[in-house]
């Protein structure tokens, strides 16, 4: 078990930062929040969870230990993998789930890609007695997701991700359209598209 990893960051991607830990590069799986809090060059510590399977060892990174525990706990859900549970944190906070949880709130599961109606009534019994009950007051609203200020969040992943304030506005206002078009604009999806915008003005 890698509990975290800590050292610079050599690279950032547009879901990995890779982190320098003894001269080794250990690219790290990260949803748009915590990559946003990276920069390159600059030290980090992420909280870690490896993920093996017959073909591969995943290592997905978060922003402290709550969220870690968070991702494990969710997994325990019957067709609950990590990526699904990784796109449960990229749309809500820990706590934000913890309240969802405890209110019966099937909006705010199905905020999440992937999650449909019958989905989210059967992940709220599985996680009633698994996620605890909430710990902070703070945070967003029930049904509200973490991704609502979609283009704050976008702008701050592309300068984490080294580019210019200038590029960053041009990214953000060449997906507001995309953004605008959807109900829940998922941050994942529009730093994929504004990074393919940037690599054709580039």
């Amino acid at each position: 078990m890698i509990a975290f990893v800590s050292g610079p960051v050599a690279a950032l991607a547009p879901d990995t930062a890779v982190v320098e830990v003894g001269g080794v590069g250990m690219a790290v799986q990260c949803t748009p929040n915590t990559l946003s809090t990276l920069r390159v060059g600059q030290q980090a510590k992420l909280a870690t969870s490896l993920v093996v399977r017959e073909d591969s060892l995943t290592l997905y990174g978060f922003a402290d230990d709550d969220e870690r525990q968070t991702f494990e706990l969710l997994q325990t859900a019957s067709g609950v993998g990590p990526r699904l549970a990784q796109a449960m944190l990229a749309v809500h906070s820990p706590d934000a789930l913890r309240r969802a949880v405890a209110t019966g709130d099937e909006k705010a599961l199905t905020a999440v890609p992937g999650i449909g109606k019958k989905g989210a009534q059967k992940l709220l019994l599985e996680y009633k007695d698994r996620l605890g009950e909430p710990i902070g007051t703070g945070g967003p609203a029930i049904g509200t997701p973490v991704t609502s200020g979609w283009s704050d969040q976008l702008h701050a992943a592309l300068i984490g991700l080294g580019y210019a304030t200038r590029e960053a506005d041009e990214a953000v206002a060449a997906v507001t359209p995309q953004a605008e078009a959807s109900e829940k604009p998922q941050v994942g999806q529009l730093l994929k598209a504004a990074l393919q915008t940037l690599n054709r003005t580039r």
